[in-house]
């Protein structure tokens, strides 16, 4: 139990990083730095924590918690370091995407080519809607919190209200 823990800060230290660079990568304000690598390392933390045997997760629904809880951090976030929320809610959300999903995808499809086997598709189709699915559920993660209070811009939200009963 113990060495599940430590697993968890270590991924979640190295998905921070590497948030950090997507940020670089992108150009973002050096203001945003420092918050990309908090969103990105609480990204990590709630998918790998949702991925517990004792939580009981599936690898959609924690990365759908991940990047929801970066949907919601990056509004407030945003506010702070001045900056729209995508340049703080991308970057972090980038190390959550399945790599390996895709990749086997890719390689079954290859493989289907030469072989045409029952088995082999199946594979191929399941790694395929599994990094269809994962992707759907960070976008969705990310720009549903975005989209919910967001009313006209980010210094403007009003969390006291519903949004059906914005004021005029």
């Amino acid at each position: 139990m113990m060495t599940d823990w430590i697993d968890i800060v270590f991924k979640t230290f190295w998905c921070a990083c590497a948030a950090f660079g997507f940020a670089i990568l992108f150009n973002s304000p050096k203001r945003s730095l420092f918050a990309v690598f908090l969103c990105g390392a609480m990204a990590a933390f709630l998918k790998f924590t949702v991925l517990l045997p004792d939580v009981g997760g599936g690898i959609i629904l924690a990365s759908a918690a991940g990047a929801a809880g970066v949907g919601f951090a990056s509004i407030p976030v945003s506010h702070w370091r001045h900056v729209p929320p995508i340049v703080i809610s991308i970057p972090s959300v980038i190390p959550l995407i399945p790599g390996s999903y895709a990749y086997r995808s890719i390689l079954g499809l290859i493989s289907f080519v030469s072989h045409t086997e029952a088995e082999v598709l199946t594979k191929t189709a399941y790694d395929a809607v599994m990094t269809f699915f994962i992707v759907l559920a960070l976008s969705l993660g990310v720009t549903l919190p975005m989209l919910l209070f967001r009313i006209e811009s980010v210094k403007k939200v009003n969390y006291s209200l519903p949004f059906w009963e914005k004021k005029k």
